[in-house]
């Protein structure tokens, strides 16, 4: 099964979305961990896989760096989406906050 960086970035997205509610205003980092894959199925079901080291290489081919600036969020209609660009406002407040 190919696996790309992008997909395990993007699943751990969804994972952090669906871990229970943090404070609105508290930005907290995910954490992700070594060895472990994330998945975001065809379906929008979330899975994490414990990894070996025996087909590293294989892993990697075709996988794509996810782009420092990216944002993760889960539309209105359920669907997973990604946007890059300025998220945080100027005094580090989300941008796209309840307050807004």
């Amino acid at each position: 099964m190919a696996f790309s960086i992008k997909t395990f970035a993007i699943a751990a997205v969804l994972g952090a979305f669906a871990a229970p509610a943090l404070a609105q205003n508290a930005a907290a980092p995910w954490e992700l961990k070594p060895d472990t894959g994330y998945a975001y199925d065809k379906d929008g079901k979330t899975f994490s896989y414990k990894m070996g080291t025996s087909n590293a290489g294989e892993l990697l081919k075709g996988a794509k760096k996810v782009p420092k600036g990216t944002l993760f969020f889960i539309g209105q209609n359920g669907q997973l989406y990604m946007r890059s660009g300025q998220y945080l406002e100027g005094d580090g407040r989300f941008k796209f906050g309840p307050d807004q």
